[in-house]
């Protein structure tokens, strides 16, 4: 009994020790995939804080610099506007993030839950609009800008992302995942179909809207073609519009451009390392009972 005893013993050993070492190769797989990915990000950082005497571009190249400094990001801040094309581009890209959620909410709901004529033919029509670049859009797009007044506004920046096909057709999907019992009890308690819109679904597919949120953001705050076309104001100029102009100031002193491209990127990273905590599955059906 004591042989078969310590034989498991040393079984359960030798297992957990194969087990552990799987963990360690994927943990180091891991680091060095994120590594990988990682180090254009690091050397657009390293680059920011070398000094105007070293040689950011010295084969072997070096990393971390010689002698660390933070004027390139106050001489980037302190030659342009900086502070108002980062209200700009902050302005435009929570107006595109609000409208957007909106207007795909609105569109993704009724073709989800209600039953209508042509349904599904609508559905397929506006997700098929997904294959089609937006170059080919864009020259009917700035006609009808300038047409409505829109051209060197906030509006006009914002109106080719009012809504997306692909944030109704994701909408649609988290709507179409709501349990109908939890629908069929507030219609019973006698909710509009405005307020199940407003008090019940959109809480229930709250991870699909910060997700939409999130890639919203990201295009509306790194954008650079549109707002070049309709936007001939410089006080309207967003950041990617700013950091393009940097090249010409500064005769392209790449210690300069790095700098504000870390000022540009800064708010997207901030912004998803807040909200990714939201970007959980829903529990919508947990409470529901067959």
């Amino acid at each position: 009994m004591n042989i078969y005893k310590y034989r498991k013993v040393i079984n359960q050993m030798l297992n957990w020790k194969k087990s552990r070492s799987q963990i360690l190769l994927m943990y180091a797989l891991l680091g060095a995939i994120a590594v990988v990915m990682l180090f254009p990000l690091l050397w657009l950082i390293s680059t920011a804080l070398k000094s105007p005497t070293e040689n950011i571009l010295q084969s072997p190249p070096q990393l971390l610099p010689a002698s660390p400094t933070l004027d390139n990001f106050f001489s980037v801040w302190n030659s342009l506007p900086f502070g108002q094309y980062l209200y700009n581009s902050t302005l435009v890209s929570v107006l595109t993030v609000g409208l957007n959620l909106l207007f795909c909410a609105l569109a993704a709901y009724p073709l989800a839950r209600l039953s209508f004529v042509g349904r599904d033919w609508i559905f397929v029509a506006i997700v098929s609009t997904i294959m089609i670049p937006f170059q080919i859009v864009m020259i009917p797009l700035y006609i009808l800008t300038v047409q409505l007044g829109l051209r060197n506004s906030y509006l006009g920046m914002i109106f080719p992302s009012l809504a997306s096909a692909f944030g109704i057709f994701l909408l649609r999907q988290a709507f179409m995942s709501v349990p109908k019992e939890i629908e069929e009890a507030a219609r019973m308690d006698g909710s509009s179909e405005l307020g199940l819109w407003w008090h019940v679904m959109l809480p229930a597919v709250r991870p699909a809207l910060v997700t939409l949120a999130i890639f919203v953001f990201i295009g509306a705050w790194s954008d650079f073609l549109w707002p070049l076309i309709v936007i001939q104001d410089e006080n309207l100029y967003t950041l990617p519009l700013g950091v393009a102009k940097l090249v010409g100031t500064f005769s392209l002193d790449w210690r300069l451009v790095a700098a504000g491209s870390i000022i540009a990127i800064a708010p997207v990273l901030l912004l998803f390392l807040f909200l990714q905590r939201y970007i959980v599955p829903t529990e919508t059906g947990s409470g529901v009972k067959g």
